[in-house]
């Protein structure tokens, strides 16, 4: 294929590169490139997310190690790939920039392809590494956002591409055979440890520091750097459970943004600082398609716990808080409750109260114990595992998290219901006063008829 008139070198992404061994990073990039142009749908999904729209017409083709016309440093001035995409007579294109294995993104490197995306009116720049991101307008690198270029640069994690595939796969929505065993092929491809690709697997190296002066009583300050880079890593990891949790589930399970962080992540982060500084948690909640509640996740720093649960509105058609708390148990259907937890919100002023499901199990009744006047309202069944001092250690905390929530879900959360009020119903009497109505009618009828 003939290269565009404003490219002065590269290559049309290459689904069996030709590349020496120690190229990984380019070998991956190019297999991805080539896979994304040849498979529908796989494309539509990806270019959705940094506002790109593929029509049932449009041409998409990638390249790879591109320099453009007039680049007078090509050696360092050459991205990792262009997307090109062509629907009609408009042309959407998109510069690539990808790191495999512990690389990690450079923003001066960034900011250079922004100035060549600029220069040659490219629409955007897109980066792809294992650093993860919640949305990918939400670029990783706190440098990025806070640029001053007006060209967008958005994010794709790696396993953010793992999971799209592995969605798109499991549901069935590739309709053209050999189009699914390209993309089975790419998902194995890049599950492989010779892709350079993987999830978040530890954290950055203050979060033991700043366990140790939360373990002391020690206050967390307002500008501390070590907070800051605990907020920035447990961001990427909760991004990382919800792709967990999506392969697992085989829906899109999302992590629930206040409208203003999703565009700003400078406030994102400055407001999880605030609540670890008063709670001594990290904190984060999914949203799983059609399951009873959110998934809520609290990481307690204090405690060296991880809390995870759901919350639940109290039937209301059940007048004692007996009968309340036997539907909760009722759809609990695991035998691991060594951790399990319910805690109680009651009206007014009342305090909350608490029970293991152990004890509930053995006599409901001691949750109306105090609160014989009172119904409760809802319920937070939860997880609370403790993990001493794997809690403080870098990679340990990160395994047990990917452990403890997605089993929570699988035990305890995929088989809640949530309480809907019965469908209203006509009562007895009010059955047979509109038969006599009915009855009358067709009379006065007969008689109009008769006369």
């Amino acid at each position: 294929m003939k290269l565009p008139d404003y490219l002065q070198q590269g290559e049309v992404a290459r689904l069996f590169p030709v590349l020496a061994d120690t190229s990984k990073e380019g070998r991956t990039t190019s297999i991805f490139l080539s896979c994304l142009s040849s498979i529908d749908e796989l494309a539509v999904q990806m270019l959705k997310s940094v506002g790109a729209k593929v029509g049932k017409r449009a041409t998409l083709t990638c390249f790879t190690e591109v320099v453009f016309k007039g680049e007078k440093d090509a050696k360092n001035d050459r991205p990792d790939g262009l997307i090109v995409l062509k629907n009609g007579s408009k042309e959407w294109r998109a510069l690539v920039e990808t790191k495999v294995g512990t690389a990690e993104l450079r923003a001066d490197q960034i900011e250079k392809y922004r100035s060549i995306a600029k220069a040659h009116d490219i629409d955007c720049v897109i980066t792809i590494s294992n650093q993860f991101t919640s949305l990918p307008a939400n670029h990783p690198m706190r440098e990025v956002q806070t640029s001053k270029s007006k060209i967008p640069v958005y994010h794709w994690s790696w396993m953010f591409i793992v999971t799209e595939a592995d969605l798109l796969i499991n549901t069935g929505s590739v309709a053209d055979t050999d189009q699914l065993l390209l993309l089975r092929e790419l998902r194995r491809f890049l599950t492989h440890e010779s892709a350079g690709v993987r999830g978040f697997t530890r954290m950055p190296a203050e979060w033991p520091e700043l366990n140790k002066l939360v373990s002391a009583g020690g206050k967390i300050s307002q500008r501390s750097q070590e907070a800051q880079s605990v907020i920035g890593a447990w961001h990427q990891e909760t991004k990382d459970l919800s792709l967990i949790l999506s392969r697992q589930t085989e829906t899109s399970v999302s992590e629930r943004l206040k409208r203003a962080h999703q565009s700003n992540i400078v406030l994102r982060d400055k407001e999880a600082l605030e609540v670890l500084r008063d709670t001594q948690c990290l904190k984060a909640i999914f949203d799983i398609p059609n399951a009873a509640a959110p998934l809520e996740l609290c990481a307690d720093m204090k405690r060296r716990t991880i809390d995870v649960g759901m919350t639940l509105s109290a039937p209301r058609d059940k007048k004692s808080s007996k009968a309340r708390a036997n539907w909760l148990l009722r759809q609990i259907n695991t035998d691991q409750i060594d951790d399990l937890y319910v805690r109680m919100t009651w009206p007014g002023r009342s305090e909350d109260t608490q029970f293991t499901v152990k004890e509930l199990l053995e006599d409901v009744s001691i949750c109306e114990i105090g609160k014989q006047n009172l119904q409760v309202l809802s319920f937070f069944v939860f997880n609370a595992k403790r993990l001493g001092a794997r809690f403080t250690q870098q990679s340990n905390f990160i395994v047990d998290l990917e452990k403890v929530v997605p089993q929570f879900y699988q035990d305890v959360g995929q088989s809640l219901t949530e309480w809907r009020a019965s469908a209203p119903k006509i009562k007895a009497d009010r059955q047979e006063a509109t038969d006599v109505s009915i009855e009358a009618l067709e009379e006065e009828s007969t008689d109009a008829a008769g006369e």
